[in-house]
């Protein structure tokens, strides 16, 4: 298949794109990402035990917009030649994907790991190395097998040891061919989502669940990282991170900084600060509000569990770069008691704020995913001087859609605009070290099931081979990535 000039791609539809000659650095990675339960389907193939989506979802199929589920999505575990084969078309340097814990390990424990998920996990590990595409596995992408969640799940603290054994199998399997690894994904969905009832398992927790699943994951992350650095960096020389979901929040008037201040910790310090920061545990201001909170509501212990000595040193450090998925920006104004709000944004009840869009930003199909490029450059200029960070990978990056159509003009804008505040930074010196585009193809998107589309692929989910196209952001994608630069003077480009 044959791309459309890239020159006169510009000219006819983007000549205001045409001014500039932006340029990656030679290191620079480019990448693409998918997670198991939303592509891989086969969810109860030979011994792969039951997720906590597959359990949910079964049993209470209105919790999802359409009805629908993972059960097949994108078919990648009968298809993942072809997964490989798009990555080849794009060109990237690195492809993203997660492990399904329940298809490795089906009790959720190291007494039995499944022959068949290990088979499946090394073709797909060895086919993008023989493509020359390097792995980025994700070890936890929110499939908890059900059966860790029928004893807490992540409120236990034993998940700290459950996560430790299973990243050490993944570890011992897959670490002589996978050079970077990402622990646990967007810990503020795993926890605050999980227990506001918008992610499986659907919990409805905020006072106390949420706060004990904050403490465990950052104890769980910690604690495969240390693994990994004592047993098998001396082997393998790897890199670990854990990837946060870090909107950008600004102040609606200069009244409202200390508030957007809070909301930012809220949102990433809970989860960033006890691993990047030099004095490790919690960020004091969150701390401090939240013990506050609790001792007004009458709870005699805080409600966010207290860091020992011991635990912040053995969390603090736990990186070797910063992992950030970035998708929009927010404007945060403060509320009196009770009017705090709306979902997806975390915290602010706590904080009695609320989070508000600029006039001036457009919406995507959802009016809480504002758009502002802007928003990431002084996002990757706060993680690198809160917390001085060498290395910074952009893990996700992505815009949803209701439309089907292969004409993505919103999302390769998105996507362009995204890369220009990338280059920006560097400028800036700031390291970025790559970008991940989310995702490689159209998936079942959580609760919005099939009815938002975040791919660079259409997926034909009416077709038993579950077809997969490029839209034209995936035309532009590779565009990039062939030359290396943001630029209209670029010549014929072939679509191999």
């Amino acid at each position: 298949m044959q791309f459309i000039s890239v020159a006169v791609f510009c000219l006819v539809f983007i000549p205001s794109w045409c001014l500039e000659n932006l340029v990656f650095p030679p290191d620079f990675k480019f990448g693409v990402a998918t997670a198991a339960y939303q592509v891989e389907g086969a969810w109860n193939v030979n011994d792969k035990g039951e997720s906590v989506w597959d359990s949910v979802l079964h049993s209470q199929p209105s919790l999802t917009m359409d009805r629908s589920n993972g059960d097949v999505a994108c078919d990648s575990y009968h298809l993942w030649r072809r997964d490989i084969e798009m990555a080849v078309e794009l060109g990237v340097n690195m492809y993203r994907f997660s492990i399904s814990w329940p298809r490795l390990l089906p009790t959720g424990f190291p007494n039995i790991i499944s022959e068949d998920g290990k088979r499946y996990y090394n073709d797909l590990i060895d086919g993008l190395l023989e493509k020359g595409i390097e792995p980025v596995v994700t070890l936890y992408h929110w499939d908890l097998p059900q059966s860790l969640q029928d004893l807490g799940g992540w409120a236990n603290p034993l998940i700290i040891e459950w996560f430790a054994d299973y990243a050490k199998i993944a570890y011992t399997l897959f670490g002589d061919r996978v050079s970077t690894w990402l622990t646990i994904n967007e810990p503020l969905v795993v926890c605050d989502g999980a227990y506001n009832k918008m992610w499986a398992p659907f919990l409805d927790d905020m006072k106390i669940g949420r706060y004990l699943c904050n403490k465990n994951v950052m104890m769980a992350h910690a604690k495969a990282y240390r693994i990994y650095d004592e047993e098998f960096r001396p082997l393998y020389h790897g890199k670990l991170s854990m990837p946060n979901i870090f909107f950008w929040f600004e102040p609606e008037t200069p009244a409202d900084a200390e508030v957007s201040d809070l909301l930012l910790q809220m949102w990433e310090g809970r989860y960033s600060h006890p691993i990047y920061s030099k004095t490790g545990g919690w960020p004091p201001e969150i701390e401090k509000v939240l013990a506050e909170n609790g001792k007004r509501e009458g709870y005699r212990q805080p409600r966010l569990p207290t860091f020992t000595k011991e635990e912040i040193d053995f969390v603090k450090g736990t990186y070797d770069f910063y992992a950030l998925n970035h998708y929009t920006t927010r404007l945060v104004r403060k509320e009196k008691p009770g009017q705090a709000g709306p979902w997806p944004f975390y915290g602010c009840e706590e904080l009695d704020v609320s989070v508000v869009n600029d006039p001036l930003w457009t919406t995507a199909v959802t009016d809480w995913f504002a758009i502002n490029p802007e928003g990431l450059r002084k996002q990757l200029h706060w993680i690198n001087s809160t917390y001085g960070v060498k290395d910074i990978l952009i893990t996700e990056n992505g815009l949803p859609t209701v439309e089907k159509d292969l004409n993505d003009f919103t999302r390769l804008t998105y996507i362009k605009s995204n890369l220009e505040q990338i280059l920006l930074a560097i400028d800036d010196g700031i390291n970025v070290m790559g970008y991940t585009a989310w995702s490689l193809m159209d998936n079942f998107e959580w609760s919005s099931g099939y009815l938002v589309s975040y791919g660079l692929y259409s997926v034909d989910f009416t077709s038993p081979n579950r077809t997969r196209t490029p839209r034209d952001s995936a035309r532009f994608y590779y565009s990039v990535i062939r030359t290396r630069s943001i630029t209209s003077r670029q010549n014929e480009l072939n679509y191999v």
